[in-house]
């Protein structure tokens, strides 16, 4: 009984084995799921899903794994709200992406000492204000420096701003002058830098030259700066009276004047009344 069952089971096995390669199996189909591939954050930070065909509320939350309320909340939707393809919904705030920054070398390790800084030098600026008698715009060795006018100077940063009266004289029998012997007006111990010279000449006299010039000072330099003018038609005018003589009075002219004119006009009075007294006898006789 044993033999005959063993043969016959492996009979079915085989019968069973050539069918199953004659007829394809089918297999039942898979359920189709949804690949949510995960935003990458903008630079601002939001995490934006767009809206594919067929996408509902309901079903972007379930793929995204972000409760439906808070889809709602982030975007401004209602209840009654739809939504369509292409649009954009915002799904939550993340940090923008990293960037791994590009190694460089590395940089040799050494002492390293403070570079000192070096202090701000000083230098002299002196102006002159001087008659330009011949009105050539250049101060020659005649020309005396012009009294009862100003000089100003002044840096660009505004942090001087000196200013002086005009002295008279202008001249020196030394054989090595200094420029204030020279009738220039010095201003001592300014930093270095650009400034600016100016000049206000006297009232009745006309410039002639500009009165105002920028002027680069340099560390232990002094610089010369000269401004000419000359008197107007006012002043010509002025210093043409004739002087004073010396031991005369102005007034002892005036009063002889006076007196001249006096008497004049005692003669004239005189002969008039002389003409009336004749004709005053021709008139009784």
């Amino acid at each position: 009984m044993k033999k005959i069952l063993i043969p016959g089971l492996g009979l079915v096995l085989l019968v069973s084995l050539l069918m199953g390669l004659q007829t394809p199996s089918q297999a039942a189909p898979l359920a189709q799921l949804t690949v949510f591939p995960t935003p990458t954050p903008g630079a601002d930070g939001r995490i934006i899903y767009i809206v594919q065909q067929g996408d509902t509320l309901w079903r972007i939350s379930a793929i995204t794994g972000v409760p439906i309320d808070t889809i709602r909340d982030l975007n401004g939707l209602g209840v009654d709200d739809t939504i369509a393809p292409g649009d954009n919904l915002l799904l939550g705030y993340a940090g923008p992406a990293s960037v791994t920054p590009t190694l460089g070398p590395s940089p040799t390790v050494g002492s390293q000492l403070p570079t000192p800084t070096s202090s701000p030098g000083w230098g002299i600026l002196c102006i002159l204000l001087y008659e330009d008698q011949n009105g050539d715009s250049i101060r020659q060795e005649e020309e005396p420096s012009l009294p009862g006018g100003a000089v100003n100077v002044g840096n660009r940063l505004g942090t001087v701003s000196l200013s002086a009266e005009t002295p008279a004289g202008g001249f020196s029998d030394e054989l090595e002058p200094t420029p204030e012997q020279l009738g220039y007006t010095c201003f001592e111990e300014l930093p270095e830098g650009q400034y600016t010279a100016n000049a206000a000449i006297p009232e009745n006299y006309n410039a002639t030259t500009i009165l105002n010039r920028l002027v680069a000072l340099d560390a232990g330099q002094t610089t010369l700066v000269a401004f000419g003018a000359q008197p107007n038609a006012i002043a010509e005018a002025e210093t043409a009276i004739i002087p004073e003589t010396p031991g005369r009075s102005p007034m002892l002219g005036i009063l002889g004047l006076l007196f001249f004119l006096g008497g004049i006009g005692l003669g004239i009075y005189a002969t008039l009344l002389r003409r009336s007294s004749r004709f005053k006898r021709q008139l009784g006789e």
